[in-house]
């Protein structure tokens, strides 16, 4: 009976050690095959995912361009216009662009994203703030030449320059690291 104990274990010893033996090395494999096709969706989908965010800055480096008062107001201004149609014109304009551009912030860090509503905000401001100066039904050409005052007489950066340096700066780190 020991004998018959001991003639089965000798069968059945070396077939688990064997069984085991391959379970591990199969396991090893599948996990190292796993984790290589796991890599290689990451780069590709950091791949996509970095064009987008690279294309995300494009655009938001066109809105800061076209929101820039230098570049909007010779777009909207047009003789004949009062104070406060032109105000209205810069600001629906503003606002356009910058509501065509929202889907943006998926793409940006929030540091991007708040310097980029930051620039909204101040440029409507001080679209309001020189309009508030004027009588509202005063040709807009007087409005024209108050916001380029301010322009000229501003100290430091503009709210969109400032952020075009925000959105430029994130773009080089991500072309030179990857995605932050």
């Amino acid at each position: 009976m020991i004998t018959n104990i001991l003639e089965i274990l000798k069968y059945t010893i070396p077939a688990l050690i064997v069984l085991i033996a391959s379970y591990l090395i199969v396991q090893k494999f599948l996990v190292s095959e796993l984790r290589r096709k796991q890599i290689a969706l990451l780069h590709e989908t950091q791949n996509i995912t970095i064009r987008m965010r690279l294309q995300a800055f494009e655009r938001l480096s066109l809105l800061m361009e076209r929101v820039h008062p230098r570049q909007m107001m010779p777009k909207v201004y047009s003789s004949g216009m009062t104070v406060s149609v032109l105000q209205q014109m810069l600001v629906t304009t503003i606002r356009t662009e910058y509501e065509h551009n929202l889907s943006q912030q998926v793409y940006v860090s929030r540091e991007v994203w708040e310097s980029v509503k930051k620039a909204i905000e101040q440029e409507i401001g001080m679209i309001h703030q020189a309009a508030q100066s004027l009588p509202p039904d005063a040709p807009g050409k007087e409005l024209n030449v108050r916001i380029s005052d301010y322009l000229l007489n501003q100290e430091g950066q503009l709210p969109t320059e400032i952020a075009l340096s925000i959105i430029h700066d994130e773009a080089r780190r991500v072309l030179s690291y990857g995605a932050v």
